[in-house]
Formats: structure tokens, C-alpha cells, sequence
């Protein structure tokens, strides 16, 4: 019948792709014309105003820098968390679904209720400081998220997103690895192949096609961050998403923020091919 009517299956996809159009591509088009026009003509005037700011090299370094810190850390913290799992399970043969919903929790929490978390337990008079307090390690409250202490703010900032996002990298992990054959890892230990070469050798390839979405997905979020840096550092620590933010609600200058939501996106973009690239997968060396 389709081959009769080969119009059928474009007037199916049709609502899906008008959906899209709607919510993505009509506002993408906006932004990018708001961000590179003046009064109604082409300009640059806005991405000057934006490199000009005082706080755009800061925003860049620290929304780079925690990018660089915190998706590394998240991977390999992922990798272990679900490799001891699969082990564990192995040989006990229960608690994958326990482990599982512990380690989710953070995902059914908001971003700015998980830095709100955080700052319950890290300002001056939070739990974090009672208990070294108590301890005897301080003698006074310690300031951690302080413009004068930008390390420990940083570091704090840190680890909040860590926490926050390893959930779902942990999640896509786990599917890769449940597509990983057995009889691979057993045929390496019949070969007398260890642990760690199994893992590098047999399960690190396999599992390239998860580790790339887990990448891919965890650098565009995390050139996105925002509420947690907003509630553990307001201004104190600028990040591209924040500098948006500012200028389109309290400068309320809607151009130079959309600037900064196009360079986001390119950003994002450039790291996404980068990835693609490195970790290209073939298909036909999956099992």
C-alpha cells in the first residue's frame, strides 16, 4: 500500500516534525536574529557588548573549568559504582534494583533543591562546619563559599554537581554494560586475562557507544549549570548560564542574553562533534 502511496509515511512524521519546528527550530531561529541584530538590522553590536563584560572571561574560565573537572570525575565514578554493582549482583545475586534507587535519588530532586542541599550543609553555620566544630578541627565558623575562598567555593560547587549528576551517567552505564555478552568475560578468564584487562580490553570498548551518550549528554549539562552555582554562589561565581541570566533579568537586555545563549549552543555543538568523532563507534564491531 505505501508503495502505492509513498506520501504516507511523511504524512505520518508530519505532526512530530511540525511539534519540533514549533518548540525548537522557530525559537532557535528568534534567538540567533535577536542576538545578531540592532533596531532591526544585522549587527555585532551585542556579542561586542558581551565580550566587553566584566564578568564574560570569568564565566568562560569557571564554566569551563568545572566542565573539565566534574565530567571526568562523574565518568569514572559511574564506571565504578556500576562495575561494583554488576560484580556484587554476580555473586549475591540481588540488590541491583537497591543500589539502583539509591544512587537515582538525586535525580528526582530539582537542580536548585539539590544546591539548596548543599548550602544547608556548607554555610557558615551549617552542618558541615557543627561537625568539624564539634570535631575540634575548628575552632571558628569557616567561610566555604566566600568570594574571599575561591578554591573551597569552587571545589564545593564541585562536588554538588558531582553528586547531583552522576545518577544519570551511572544509569547509562549500566545499560551498556548489561549489553555486554558474558561470554566474552568469560572466555577472557578462561584465558587467564585479570580483572583490569578484561575491563580494558573487553567491557571499556564495548561499552563506547554508552560512555559517548553519557558524555555527549553530561558536557552539554554541564555547560548549562546554573541554579546549583546560583544557590551556593550567586554572583561569586559567574558561569556563561548565569551571565545570561543576569543580563536578561536584571539589565533586562534580552539581545545580550540571547548572545549568550548562542554561544552556549555552539559550545555544546562543538563538544558534542568532538566526542562523536573521538569515540566514533563502528557498528559492526559491536557484538
Amino acid at each position: 500500500m505505501t508503495q502505492n502511496r509513498p506520501w504516507i509515511p511523511y504524512l505520518l512524521i508530519l505532526p512530530s516534525v511540525a511539534f519540533l519546528a514549533l518548540l525548537f527550530v522557530v525559537p532557535l531561529v528568534q534567538t540567533i536574529w535577536l542576538a545578531l541584530s540592532d533596531n532591526g538590522a544585522p549587527s555585532l553590536a551585542n556579542a561586542e557588548r558581551m565580550v566587553t563584560d566584566i564578568n564574560f572571561t570569568r564565566s568562560v574560565r569557571n564554566t569551563f573549568l568545572l566542565t573539565i573537572v566534574v565530567v571526568p570525575v562523574q565518568i569514572a565514578i559511574a564506571i565504578a559504582i556500576a562495575i561494583a554493582m554488576g560484580t556484587m549482583v554476580a555473586k549475591v545475586g540481588r540488590g541491583r534494583e537497591t543500589i539502583l534507587w539509591i544512587w537515582t535519588i538525586p535525580l528526582g530532586i530539582s537542580d536548585l533543591a539539590a544546591g539548596l542541599v548543599w548550602l544547608s550543609i556548607l554555610q557558615n553555620t551549617g552542618y558541615f562546619n557543627s561537625l568539624l566544630f564539634g570535631l575540634g578541627v575548628i575552632g571558628r565558623q569557616a567561610s566555604w563559599l566566600s568570594y574571599q575562598t575561591p578554591v573551597a567555593l569552587f571545589i564545593a560547587i564541585a562536588v554538588a554537581e558531582i553528586w547531583r549528576g552522576t545518577a544519570i551517567v551511572m544509569v547509562i552505564i549500566v545499560a551498556g554494560l548489561n549489553q555486554v555478552p558474558k561470554e566474552f568475560k568469560e572466555a577472557a578468564e578462561i584465558f587467564g586475562a585479570g580483572p583490569w584487562t578484561r575491563f580494558w580490553r573487553i567491557t571499556l570498548p564495548l561499552i563506547r557507544p554508552a560512555l559517548q551518550s553519557a558524555l555527549i549528554l553530561r558536557t552539554v549539562l554541564a555547560f548549562e549549570v546554573f541554579a546549583v552555582v546560583y544557590a551556593l554562589g550567586g554572583r561569586n561565581f559567574p558561569v556563561l548560564v548565569g551571565e545570561a541570566y543576569n543580563w536578561q533579568n536584571q539589565n533586562q537586555n534580552y539581545s545580550v542574553a540571547a548572545v549568550y545563549a548562542v554561544l552556549i549552543m555552539i559550545i555544546s555543538l562543538a563538544a558534542t562533534l568532538i566526542y562523536l568523532k573521538a569515540l566514533k563507534v563502528d557498528p559492526e564491531r559491536l557484538p
